[in-house]
């Protein structure tokens, strides 16, 4: 029976219900709690949307809480863009931000109450002194000759501690558990340190500074959080986070509950690589479009809605594995093929002349904005004598099945007519310029026209209407066959061809004030938007976001 009941539900909703059953909870809490040392990423946004996700399953509640307890790597920089991205995935906090350091009375209150139960001491050891006493995975540790100290004299180091009374790593406050215990975690962890280090959100207040496994559980009890989410990594810390809780006496102590991580072939999520890409100048930033930041993802043009049926494809597991980055743009160019209008965009342009076309002649073709959503209406077109088509579309001497232009064949022009090459220029450099060609007026688009076939359509832009503009094309900023890590220095290996910027594009003249972030579909160039960074009023900059196929297919059910 229970089987049943369970269908359809991931193990983490499983457990919230035997808790709400239980009534051990009657309303669900999560939250989100970044460390603000740089950018989020991809594997982040599974964290976010799946407490959010809880949180509106459950008719409860999401936080949003930055956890910054070790000031030497955080900056407000970060803080805004955890929020921007927060923001832009729809993981709606509220006003409910909070700031780990804003309870840093009340983690100092928690330590005192800890000393005061005969839970924790003042210890001299050096950290690598620690590290000796703490003994190895089949060793126990031994005790620290600090850890008799009377509850008394701690509580007077402590607070000599706090006042600035000792040196940066000379003392340290420890946790008193069990240095035999099998789990090295639970060995009298430190849960205190002096570190002189102005913090971004208290300043010089504060001299020492609380160790994030005994200032999360504090910070998930004081919120009210009834399930604290988090990676498998904190599997092994979970019964120091039950035991800082139950020691502490919270009346509602949350629950730990681990999920694996999203690991993605082939992309490059460290922050040590992606600072030195930046500082290398290789990549313009941490939300340059190659990388797999959320701020990098959303410059590129994915949209909030892929990344989440991205997420729910998926699923939540136990059990870590690595997901094809083809899925992620499988999810996109689902989610753009009904929202994105078709344009017409030259990336590499030669010029077609169509000869029996009146010289002064412009006419205005109908084009439907998307084909496959009607919905989206349609627009007029300019057509004349003069066009831009692909370099692509124009062979001299074409293989075997290809069916674009080349002397004596006919081709359609995307919405407009049939057209048959007459013939073609070249320069010095026998690169052709110009290709001739002539139109059957009788072949119009929408006429009904049936009197024969042609096998090719292509695309194509007016010479005296279409804008100038940048198209920038990107691949995988890692070199796929060599693999993500040079092995013998451990640095990227980076795909030399990640950026492609193209100066001469012509596109049709509505792009030129097309917004910020804008999405279109380029007819057989791929989804396209406009980069929010560099694009000015009246000089888009178009980013490819993905191409038009993919191999990729979705696992049968």
């Amino acid at each position: 029976m229970m089987a049943e009941e369970s269908i359809g539900k991931n193990f983490i909703e499983q457990i919230i219900d035997k808790d709400i059953a239980e009534g051990k909870v009657t309303k669900v809490v999560t939250r989100f709690p970044p460390e603000p040392n740089g950018y989020l990423h991809i594997g982040h946004a599974k964290s976010i949307l799946l407490n959010y996700g809880l949180a509106q399953e459950y008719g409860g509640q999401f936080n949003l809480r930055f956890d910054d307890t070790n000031p030497t790597k955080e900056k407000t920089e970060f803080v805004e863009s955890i929020l921007d991205d927060v923001r832009w995935l729809g993981a709606d906090f509220g006003d409910r931000v909070f700031f780990a350091s804003n309870y840093f009375d009340q983690m100092y209150e928690a330590a005192v109450k800890l000393i005061k139960k005969g839970k924790a001491f003042v210890c001299d050891l050096t950290a690598d002194e620690i590290r000796e006493y703490r003994g190895t995975l089949t060793e126990p540790g031994k005790n620290s000759p600090y850890r008799d100290r009377s509850i008394e004299e701690n509580l007077a180091l402590f607070e000599a501690m706090k006042n600035g009374e000792f040196p940066d790593g000379s003392k340290v406050l420890r946790a008193k558990i069990d240095m035999a215990s099998p789990n090295i975690n639970m060995r009298d962890p430190v849960i205190y340190r002096v570190a002189r280090m102005t913090h971004h959100n208290t300043g010089d207040k504060w001299c020492i500074y609380p160790m994030y496994d005994f200032a999360h559980p504090i910070e998930d009890a004081i919120e009210g959080v009834t399930h604290s989410i988090c990676t498998l990594e904190f599997e092994d810390h979970r019964p120091l986070y039950d035991w800082v809780v139950r020691e502490l006496e919270y009346e509602n102590p949350p629950k730990q509950i681990e999920f694996a991580k999203l690991y993605l072939t082939n992309v490059v999520t460290g922050k040590r690589y992606i600072k030195k890409l930046v500082e290398d100048g290789i990549v313009d930033g941490w939300d340059d479009p190659r990388l797999v930041s959320i701020a990098a993802l959303r410059r590129r043009g994915f949209t909030a809605s892929s990344i989440k049926k991205f997420m729910e494809l998926v699923g939540i597991s136990k059990s870590q594995s690595s997901v094809d980055y083809a899925m992620l743009e499988y999810c996109l160019r689902d989610d753009l093929k009904l929202t994105a209008n078709r344009y017409m965009a030259v990336l590499n342009p030669i010029k077609l002349v169509i000869d029996n076309y009146p010289e002064d002649q412009v006419e205005y073709l109908p084009v439907e904005n998307n084909q496959e959503n009607e919905e989206a209406g349609s627009r007029e077109v300019a057509f004349s004598k003069y066009l831009y088509i692909e370099r692509d579309d124009f062979m001299e001497e074409p293989p075997k099945k290809y069916f674009r232009l080349f002397p004596g064949n006919e081709v359609r022009l995307k919405n407009a007519y049939f057209v048959t090459c007459t013939g073609y220029e070249k320069d010095e450099d026998g690169n052709v310029t110009v290709v001739h060609c002539t139109y059957d007026p009788a072949t119009k688009s929408g006429s009904g026209f049936e009197g024969r076939k042609v096998k090719g359509t292509i695309h194509w832009v007016s010479a005296e209407s279409a804008i100038d503009a940048e198209v920038r094309l990107y691949e995988n900023i890692v070199d796929e066959e060599k693999g993500v890590y040079n092995e013998e220095d451990g640095s990227i290996n980076v795909n030399p061809h990640s950026l492609t910027v193209i100066d001469n594009c012509y596109v049709e003249p509505e792009l030129m004030n097309a917004a910020k972030e804008e999405k279109f579909q380029f007819v057989r160039n791929g989804y396209f938007c406009v980069d929010i960074k560099d694009s000015e009023a009246g000089k888009p900059v178009f980013n490819r976001i993905v191409s038009l196929k993919s191999s990729f297919k979705l696992p049968k059910a």
